[in-house]
């Protein structure tokens, strides 16, 4: 894989590090900024509400531009806003930081997307995308953890100027690296020459069932791995009964499960895909059944986090990469089709399990929801195949 790639990576890493960390800050910036705990949690809907709709817009006003250049300027914002979150005590201005990062966030996900598999051979999109989500799940891992022991140690403003901190050598490393058009690419991408489909044009890739299909698929997928993942730290100590200090041990293996998966997704999404998702599937709904009914066992539970872990990026990671085979033809929004799939998902998840919660029905029942929504995307599967069926 060429290193740009990797730099790409380590972008997306600060980025998902800042989109998962305010999970254990939001008590600590309530009583700073002197708001509720739930206005601060309200700063995590924000940054997925901007994702969701970030990813088209950014993608549809930067698609004239340089692919390099629209990178520099989402991960220049992206820096700068948080400069300004660390600094600031007002919680609306904070607010605003956290949208406007968002909308930086998603314009880089979708543009870099879109460059990544400009970088490789036409049937090595999946593992480009593998090394480029890569930075995603290693934010799980390291990332989200030592951010939350930053924000416990030195306040929850350390944590913005971390994320700082590692976008900026990021963004230097984005301006030396990435090919500056397509002589130093493997094909035709972000900087290509010549016009490429109009905007009318791309959207219409979204009339098509197949890709509605995938998409679907996607959010549904991610939205199932984070109602579980938002609220595995409950799980653990309530359900389980271990101790909290347990929980960032449990959310590194899941984390490093999903690494596993999004590696393993990338060698097996350009070739076998077909041949792997449905089983895939089918052992990602029997894993989030297992879990919800092995949660008061510790040692089957923690067994079960990593395995998990696997399955849902794998199978995530995989139909990122089919929904970019299906938008061949929206070379400029085929990521933002995608990166809006997967936020739709990492908001609707959490939001279907804290219902799930607030309905009094246990801290199984997030689990429980996961598995619904897995067994949905079947039906979903199933369906689109029986269409294919009457058209042939």
């Amino acid at each position: 894989m060429p290193f740009p790639l990797y730099l790409l990576g380590l972008a997306v890493f600060a980025q998902s590090t800042s989109e998962f960390m305010l999970a254990g800050l939001a008590p600590d910036i309530a009583r700073d900024l002197g708001v509720s705990v739930p206005t601060a949690g309200t700063l995590t809907s924000a940054f997925a509400v901007g994702m969701i709709v970030g990813a088209p817009l950014t993608a549809l006003l930067g698609r004239r531009r340089p692919g390099r250049q629209s990178l520099l300027v989402f991960l220049g914002v992206f820096l700068a806003v948080h400069v300004v979150g660390a600094l600031t005590g007002d919680f609306s201005v904070l607010l605003a930081t956290r949208v406007l990062a968002a909308l930086a966030n998603a314009g880089f996900l979708a543009v870099g997307l879109t460059a990544a598999t400009a970088m490789v051979a036409p049937d090595a999109k999946g593992r480009a995308t593998a090394v480029l989500l890569g930075g995603t799940t290693l934010a799980c891992v390291v990332g989200v953890p030592a951010g939350a022991a930053l924000g416990q140690l030195l306040g929850w403003r350390s944590a913005f100027w971390a994320v700082a901190l590692v976008s900026a050598p990021a963004l230097l490393a984005v301006a030396r690296s990435v090919p500056r058009g397509p002589a130093d690419t493997a094909g035709p991408g972000p900087d290509a020459a010549g016009p490429g489909p109009d905007a009318r044009a791309e959207l219409r890739a979204l009339r098509r069932p197949r890709l509605r299909s995938v998409l679907c698929l996607a959010a549904l997928v991610n939205g199932a791995t984070f109602c579980t993942f938002t609220f595995l730290a409950p799980l653990v100590t309530e359900v389980c009964g271990l101790e909290a200090r347990w929980v960032p041990a449990v959310l590194a293996l899941f984390g490093a499960g999903a690494f596993a998966g999004v590696t393993a997704a990338g060698r097996l999404a350009d070739r076998g895909a077909r041949a792997v998702l449905p089983a895939a599937g089918a052992a990602l709904l029997a894993g989030w059944a297992a879990l919800a009914v092995a949660a008061g066992q510790p040692a089957a539970a923690v067994a079960l986090v990593p395995v998990l872990g696997l399955l849902a990026f794998g199978v995530g990671s995989t139909l990122v990469t089919r929904v970019l085979y299906e938008a061949v033809d929206a070379p400029s929004l085929g990521g933002a089709f995608a990166t809006s799939a997967l936020n739709v998902g990492a908001a609707l998840g959490p939001a279907l399990g804290g219902a799930a919660l607030d309905g009094g029905l246990g801290h199984r029942s997030p689990v429980w929801v996961s598995a619904l929504l897995t067994a949905v995307a079947g039906l979903v599967v199933r369906g689109s195949a029986r269409r294919r069926e009457r058209t042939a």
